[in-house]
């Protein structure tokens, strides 16, 4: 039983700026619980993912390898489809599961926060994001499906839909609905309250997006000095650059960073579908009034 040091409501309505704050309080007061939860459950799988990622990309390089023009036959030589497929598939299936189950033990972990007024329970976590991993996996797809077709017709339907199925998944383990009442019910929570929930979403990946892009820096710094770009001569023999150890290195790092960072918004998510059960459903509200009845009658 891991104990907080001060209590974050999470059932309560919200501003935008409360949204942000009490996102990043949250992750600081349990920074060493609830990340100690995140690597313990999904640790193996992100290693597995960054894993698939480096033998991914150095797969590729031969495709890449401009050193070898002239000797095209040399090139293609170590190419196998038969590798590339093997190696696109692990990452994919190994980013699916990382990110759904990393998905799950946020939700989770919060639930058990709420539930036990600050404190957390791993079993409880552990059992309930492997409970319910092939409900968010069928949910991940059809949102993923969902907005993919709507941003095929056009950015804006794409963009219009994942406004409110980004609080699916937080619909699916607070309210313990299925994958299709989950999808269904994000429209009806949502509603009128579009686009200040797009604002929020917006602003929060925006910072994500910097504090992520600041981590990639090395990544990109030594990409252009591999390729010459800073002395103005641009190396072809360098242009490989996916066979190079540390250019591998700096990128599974900030492929890291980039998915830890992910947390920030999931837990603002959480945020999110709170503030808007409680301007439809005002659960908390109730659940206070209750406590305050129970608390008087005692």
């Amino acid at each position: 039983m891991q104990t907080s040091n001060k209590y974050i409501e999470f059932k309560k309505q919200r501003e935008l700026g409360e949204i942000l704050s009490d996102s990043f309080g949250f992750i600081r007061n349990e920074f060493k619980p609830f990340f100690g939860a995140i690597l313990k459950i999904v640790g193996p799988y992100i290693v597995v993912m960054l894993i698939s990622m480096g033998f991914y990309m150095y797969t590729i390089g031969d495709i890449f390898n401009f050193g070898a023009i002239g000797g095209i036959g040399n090139q293609y030589s170590t190419f196998s489809p038969i590798i590339m497929v093997i190696s696109v598939l692990a990452l994919l299936l190994s980013s699916i599961a990382a990110y759904v189950l990393a998905q799950g033990t946020v939700l989770y972990y919060i639930k058990s926060y709420i539930e036990h007024q600050g404190t957390t329970n791993y079993d409880e976590i552990r059992q309930g994001v492997y409970g319910s991993f092939w409900s968010l996996i069928g949910l991940g797809i059809l949102v993923g499906l969902s907005v993919f077709l709507g941003a095929m017709f056009c950015v804006i339907p794409g963009i219009y839909l994942a406004v409110p199925l980004s609080i699916s998944f937080a619909i699916l383990v607070f309210l313990k609905k299925d994958t299709m009442e989950s999808y269904q019910y994000s429209f009806t929570l949502i509603k009128e309250n579009w686009w200040i929930t797009f604002a929020t979403l917006f602003v929060i990946y925006i910072i994500v997006a910097i504090a992520t892009y600041a981590f990639s820096l090395p990544s990109v710094i030594y990409t252009w000095i591999k390729m010459g770009v800073f002395s103005g001569e641009l190396d072809a023999e360098n242009m490989n650059l996916f066979s190079d150890p540390i250019y591998l290195l700096l990128n599974i790092l900030s492929t890291l960073v980039r998915f830890l960072m992910n947390i920030v918004l999931l837990v603002a998510t959480s945020l999110i579908f709170f503030n808007l059960n409680e301007k439809k459903n005002f659960t908390g509200t109730f659940e206070r009034i209750e406590s305050l009845g129970k608390s008087s009658e005692e």
